[in-house]
């Protein structure tokens, strides 16, 4: 099979296409044959050197797919062949064949394609394990997501929103915030031009946010630590800027905050079964009734994954980018 494998450790280049062996589902998984698989910021740090696979998974990057099963393991009955899937997968979806335990698959929502399907997984189970899980997001509270033109944002704003929150995020350009208020964000800051811990106090009437999703780490986790109300709950799930801090544990203590944070990766497939299944339930319905939607920026031929590593670097991008494996 076509594979798009991580040559050694560096920049988008060392992404090289190369044939591998068609991979053998294991007892609870099936074979699905690729038609596309997202690009997702883990797959960048695991190029770089610096995220390795969990033992057992693929050395081959990507993290979600989208495509039709074609063959299934022990305990996985064969009418289960045929079915268009998309999936959460703990490496290998840069190939057109990839195993999935069936506790992470989804059916593709009904109208959205491949493409749109693969966008889905790494996202939405992030968001809603972290989101509504972990932090609780409550109808008629205020969260704050920093990004929220990427495509965690893009995905945290349309689900905080649809719940009932009052949502506020951050970008860095005009256009971006644009796109954010398009989504459903209430209150989209060009952190570029306005201190955004000042505007939240200011749209608060000073009592600050409910919830912080954080991608950021660095200098942004004091300032968070300023956003947040009472009793609020602040996670994280990335460092872009760096996980080593300066931090004043006061306003935690006073404010009685809750500091977070987690990762999906290496996370049991129970756990995400049991993720997969709430999403099925509640969001779904949302996306089948075009009120939720994955936001795709761009769709690259498989063989072009360097230059969506790129893209993704450049962070220009707004949604997803996609890698397509259609012939």
């Amino acid at each position: 099979m076509l594979a798009i494998e991580i040559r050694e450790p560096g920049g988008p280049e060392v992404l090289q296409p190369c044939e591998r062996e068609k991979p053998t589902p294991a007892a609870g998984e099936v074979l699905a044959e690729v038609k596309a698989a997202g690009v997702n910021r883990p797959d960048v740090i695991q190029r770089l050197g610096l995220y390795p696979a969990p033992p057992g998974a693929s050395d081959i990057p990507g993290l979600e797919i989208a495509g039709v099963i074609v063959a299934v393991g022990e305990g996985v009955t064969a009418d289960r062949i045929g079915e268009k899937v998309c999936a959460l997968v703990a490496g290998g979806g840069y190939a057109e064949f990839c195993t999935a335990p069936i506790e992470t698959l989804l059916p593709i929502p009904e109208g959205l394609s491949f493409a749109e399907a693969a966008a889905i997984p790494e996202t939405f189970f992030t968001v809603w394990s972290n989101v509504f899980d972990r932090a609780g997001l409550q109808e008629g509270e205020a969260f704050l997501v920093h990004g929220g033109s990427s495509g965690i944002g893009s995905t945290a704003i349309q689900l905080a929103k649809a719940f009932g929150a009052t949502v506020f995020t951050t970008a860095g350009s005009d256009a971006k915030t644009a796109f954010c208020r398009e989504l459903g964000a209430d209150f989209a800051i060009n952190y570029r031009d306005e201190d955004f811990v000042e505007r939240i106090k200011g749209e608060t009437d000073g009592k600050g946010v409910n919830v912080v999703l954080d991608m950021v780490g660095g200098t942004y986790i004091a300032k968070n630590i300023e956003c947040l109300a009472l009793e609020g709950r602040h996670v994280s799930i990335a460092f872009l800027t760096g996980p080593q801090v300066d931090v004043n544990m006061m306003p935690v203590m006073l404010k009685r905050l809750v500091m977070t944070g987690s990762t999906l990766r290496a996370r049991s497939n129970a756990f995400k079964g049991d993720v997969a299944s709430a999403l099925k339930e509640k969001v779904w319905p949302l996306i089948e009734a075009g009120k939720v939607r994955p936001v795709i920026d761009s769709v690259f031929d498989c063989r072009d994954a360097a230059k969506a590593h790129t893209l993704m670097q450049a962070s220009t991008h707004k949604g997803k980018i996609i890698l397509s494996f259609e012939k």
